[in-house]
């Protein structure tokens, strides 16, 4: 997704030289780890740190506003240690709804991206609760890495693809480059990283019941007969267009530096990805917004919802 259009023409456009992030914070464990996160991506990703603006932002929703001298002080210490670390940072509280106060910034700053703890801080507070992360990712019309505690160092990266345009948007976003001449990656993903590139297929086919009768007073009604399906020639063709989409994604990574691995199997896609990001301890899971089943005016669909929910590690969700 482009964030460059300031509204100017062509010629006199700006060009893009940062990578903005805007970071959900409330002091939580899961947005330490968020913190860790940034501050080990520039050296493995190629971005220098002092290309890389940080926005720090605490919402507090109006009954919450007493904790606002708690969070200012864990707002300072959190700066000050980026700003040592090389960003460019800047600490914002506002009371309001979180969600549409976060989503909203993010729109006015241009982000590259959002980050947000899966889980905030309980108890009095209420702030950024796992709710609150679901409806920042369900609304925003930026991408949002939802990041989970304890932080471990990104190496091990799984991308649904589905030949959806979101999943496609999703790869490219992987490994865009800066429209500045320079040939520099604005992708924050380390080149290092371990890329497994997964498509689901249907479900197999069931074996179709023999015909039964029902009864219908006196008379028995029997059902129509419909010719068998050929199960091996659908699986087949479903096989070589799931080949077809992944020999397009892995030359897309390809082409961003990126070398993959392919994965595909059979099931149902939330359970297939929740199950090999356990098996292959995945740290991040990349996903678009949207898939091809997903109906008409939902923002998610059900897989990056679920993904957002139930995985065990962070979570990119592209639109």
């Amino acid at each position: 997704m482009s964030t460059t259009d300031t509204g100017a023409t062509p010629q006199t456009q700006p060009k893009k030289t940062h990578f903005n992030y805007l970071l959900a914070f409330d002091g939580s464990p899961h947005s330490l780890a968020a913190l860790e996160l940034l501050l080990d991506l520039p050296e493995r990703s190629g971005i220098p740190r002092q290309n890389c603006t940080l926005t720090l932002m605490t919402v507090l929703p109006t009954q919450s506003i007493g904790a606002h001298e708690f969070l200012q002080a864990a707002l300072d210490q959190a700066q000050k240690r980026m700003t040592e670390a090389g960003f460019e940072t800047q600490a914002i509280i506002k009371a309001g709804n979180p969600a549409a106060t976060l989503n909203e910034y993010a729109d006015e700053i241009q982000a590259d991206l959002i980050l947000i703890g899966a889980k905030g801080l309980s108890a009095v507070l209420g702030i950024l609760l796992g709710g609150v992360a679901q409806q920042v990712v369900e609304y925003s019309r930026r991408p949002v890495l939802v990041v989970r505690a304890p932080y471990h160092p990104i190496q091990r990266v799984l991308v649904m693809v589905d030949g959806s345009p979101s999943s496609r948007d999703a790869v490219e976003y992987l490994g865009r480059e800066c429209p500045d001449d320079s040939g520099r990656r604005c992708s924050w993903l380390p080149l290092s990283a371990e890329l497994t590139a997964m498509h689901v297929l249907p479900p197999p086919i069931e074996e179709e019941p023999f015909p039964r009768a029902w009864a219908l007073g006196p008379e028995a009604i029997y059902p129509v007969t419909l010719p068998p399906l050929n199960k091996e020639a659908i699986e087949a063709g479903e096989q070589k267009m799931a080949d077809k989409l992944l020999d397009e994604t892995q030359a897309l990574l390809g082409e961003s530096g990126f070398a993959s691995q392919r994965l595909i199997v059979r099931g149902d896609a939330a359970e297939e990805a929740l199950k090999t990001i356990k098996d292959q301890q995945i740290d991040l899971v990349v996903c678009g917004s949207r898939g091809l089943s997903a109906i008409s005016g939902w923002l998610l669909g059900s897989l990056s919802r679920k993904l957002v929910h139930y995985a065990n590690c962070s979570v990119l969700i592209v639109k």
